[in-house]
């Protein structure tokens, strides 16, 4: 009898274990369908038809995304939508960049300029986009001088090209709010305050005070393919027919540079082919005016009809202006020589765009003087016989440094008082119009030599780069 009980369990026992076992392994794909096969069942599956283990739903909609043509919930498609995971149903894309505001790594400048002041900064008329300091550039000790710029012909990428005592470094701009420092080209020999850049065929030309450095070659085109920034780059040419200089002029039209204030041609323009920008070859020099601080070098173009096609040579030398005729390398001509009144230290010069006039900076006249800041204006439409048009004073007496004009703005580097922006579009009648400004050095507006050494104002997006001694890269843009 206790054995055919047993035997009635045993059978009640084998049963109930092959039905548990038989219902797990038969009846789930019936009872709990798992279509897309992504480990989720149907019923509990934001996206059944398509597989999605994530099982993300950015809009809390129910609907997985990767089911949803609407993923953030805005009204807009995702296929139109510049930032399709978050909601901004107003696509707006200050900086048109493809990339909707909300979806920007920063989309607003660092400071607008309000009520006179871009955060710390005084400003009239320009918004601080971002600044990047002259350590962080250059490394520990470093400070800030010269600057230029370049557009990339193939990719439209916009670069700051920056001075530094420690070498020079290039940044990535395209997105003035978020720029990128690729990296640094360190100096050929050693530290030096003075270091100039130019451009020609995309690439870099680099002089120094520094001793027997003389001139880099830098392919700019290697900015491309930086991909672990910043790095330290080495020069794709050096130059050393002389050692130091303390500025470098380009002719992009003829292929020459001109070193200026070297140790050859009695400081005058060191004459230099480009035209193969890593080969570069010695086209000889002038030394009849003497040593030049600085120059500008045109392909003339200007009122002066005996000169048209011919390159023209203007020196900024100490205590004079000097105009020269440069085409025949191996004779070039002086034409004439220019001085005013006050004279301090004849710094550097720019044409207006139809070259009737020539905007001056002394560096010395505000110190030695005291003026306030003071543009020397001639009337250069004959070249033989130039006149002196007018003195434009600005409203601080900080020193004005380096000019360039662009259109029909005069755009000034003038240390402590920042940058200073003036319309020079009535310049014939004896009228110039500061029309805005920044001021990267705030503490004051001091006769010192603070704040800012260059400014760059020729990239065709409106970014403006300003390189600045204490405070390094700063990129503004008109508001």
């Amino acid at each position: 009898m206790k054995a055919f009980r047993f035997f009635k369990i045993f059978l009640i026992f084998i049963c109930c274990f092959c039905y548990i076992n038989c219902s797990s392994d038969d009846d789930s794909s019936i009872t709990n369908p798992d279509m897309d096969n992504d480990g989720f069942f149907d019923f509990n599956d934001n996206c059944p038809t398509i597989p999605n283990t994530d099982q993300l739903d950015t809009d809390g909609d129910g609907l997985g995304d990767v089911c949803d043509d609407d993923d953030d919930g805005d009204g807009v498609p995702d296929d139109q939508d510049n930032c399709p995971l978050i909601p901004n149903a107003d696509q707006a894309d200050d900086d048109n960049n493809g990339v909707g505001n909300v979806c920007d790594a920063r989309t607003q400048p660092l400071f607008r300029c309000v009520g006179g002041t871009a955060g710390p900064f005084p400003c009239n008329g320009y918004d601080l986009m971002s600044m990047i300091s002259a350590a962080e550039l250059g490394g520990t000790g470093a400070q800030g001088n010269d600057s230029w710029g370049w557009t990339d012909p193939t990719t439209g990428r916009e670069y700051a090209l920056v001075g530094l005592t420690t070498g020079a470094a290039f940044v990535d701009i395209t997105d003035p709010i978020n720029p990128i420092n690729l990296g640094r080209l360190p100096t050929a020999t050693t530290p030096s305050p003075w270091r100039d850049i130019k451009v020609y065929n995309n690439h870099a030309f680099i002089v120094s005070e520094a001793p027997g450095h003389g001139m880099q070659v830098f392919d700019l085109t290697r900015l491309r393919n930086v991909t672990n920034p910043p790095e330290t780059f080495t020069a794709d040419a050096r130059y050393t027919e002389f050692g130091n200089a303390h500025n470098i002029v380009i002719n992009e039209t003829s292929g020459f540079a001109y070193a200026v204030g070297t140790t050859t041609f009695a400081g005058g323009p060191h004459f230099v082919n480009i035209q193969n920008p890593t080969n570069p070859t010695a086209a000889g020099g002038y030394a009849e005016g003497t040593y030049s601080h600085d120059a500008q070098v045109v392909t003339y173009n200007g009122p002066d009809t005996d000169y048209t096609g011919r390159e023209i040579f203007i020196g900024s030398n100490e205590d004079e202006i000097v105009i020269a005729d440069i085409t025949d390398k191996s004779n070039p001509i002086t034409i004439s020589t220019m001085v005013y009144n006050r004279i301090g230290f004849t710094h550097q010069g720019w044409f207006t765009e139809d070259m009737t006039y020539f905007l001056l900076g002394d560096e010395l006249d505000e110190i030695n003087f005291g003026d306030a800041s003071r543009t020397i204006v001639f009337d250069f439409s004959d070249l033989d016989n130039p006149q002196f048009q007018m003195d434009y004073f600005g409203p601080t007496n900080a020193i004005d440094h380096n000019g360039y004009v662009n259109g029909n703005n005069f755009y000034v580097a003038n240390y402590t008082a920042g940058i200073r922006v003036i319309d020079v579009s009535n310049i014939s009648n004896g009228v110039m119009t500061e029309t805005g400004f920044f001021d990267t050095f705030p503490a004051n507006n001091n006769t010192s030599f603070n704040g800012v050494w260059n400014v760059y104002p020729y990239f065709d997006s409106g970014n403006i780069v300003i390189s600045d001694i204490e405070g390094g890269l700063f990129i503004v843009r008109a508001n």
